[in-house]
């Protein structure tokens, strides 16, 4: 069993194996961080290490992983990455194909919010290598959203001890509110663009911006 494989190892190597547990979130998505940093937490609260610590080693683990798949992005290119991504079990196509759209249209601020929406914060990273994103904001962008997906959950599985498998039950309603945080955030720049266009505004010349990367 997962849960008992990962705690395990959190036992076994500490910090290093919460680490090792998140990081895998990353190059195998079917393993989810709704489960996995439930468990950090409780391992914290059993005093293998720390909450800090666990909230340390969790996002270590969850940037690293993620330099990995932003690496392979890069150094394979769209089409070697897509096929690459056909071979991954439990894994559809189409799920980096609605990642590479999402990367497409947000930019930056996907990398960032896709840190906190199951499956596709495995996968954001895979088009943010392929299109070169700058390295330090790609690493400053999961970081962040990292720390602050793995705060919430490692926290929940603190707080709730034996009881957190509970935590997994709440993960689609919060990760519904960061979509729909996004896709008003989305539509409001559009609505002010269009409004700046009818007014004539000469430095609103596109509905949206070119990314920069």
């Amino acid at each position: 069993m997962l849960a008992d494989w990962a705690v395990s190892l959190m036992e076994s190597l500490g910090g290093v194996g919460a680490a090792v547990v998140v990081g895998l979130d990353n190059l195998f998505p079917p393993i989810p961080s709704e489960l996995v940093l439930p468990l950090a937490g409780f391992s914290a609260s059993k005093g293998v290490f720390s909450l800090s610590e666990a909230l340390f080693w969790t996002t270590l683990g969850s940037v690293a992983g993620a330099v990995i798949v932003y690496w392979a992005g890069l150094l394979l290119g769209r089409d070697r990455t897509r096929a690459l991504v056909a071979r991954i079990p439990l894994v559809r196509v189409t799920d980096f194909d609605r990642t590479e759209a999402w990367f497409a249209r947000h930019g930056t601020k996907a990398v960032f919010f896709g840190r906190m929406v199951p499956l596709f914060r495995s996968f954001i990273s895979l088009p943010a290598g392929v299109e070169r994103m700058n390295l330090p904001k790609f690493l400053l962008l999961t970081t962040l959203g990292s720390l602050i997906w793995n705060t919430l959950f490692v926290g929940a599985g603190y707080l709730l001890g034996e009881n957190w498998h509970r935590v997994e039950s709440y993960a689609g309603i919060f990760q519904k509110l960061v979509i729909a945080a996004v896709a008003v955030a989305v539509a409001l720049f559009v609505i002010t663009r269009l409004r700046q266009r009818t007014k004539g505004d000469p430095e609103a010349t596109a509905v949206l911006p070119r990314v920069r990367r």
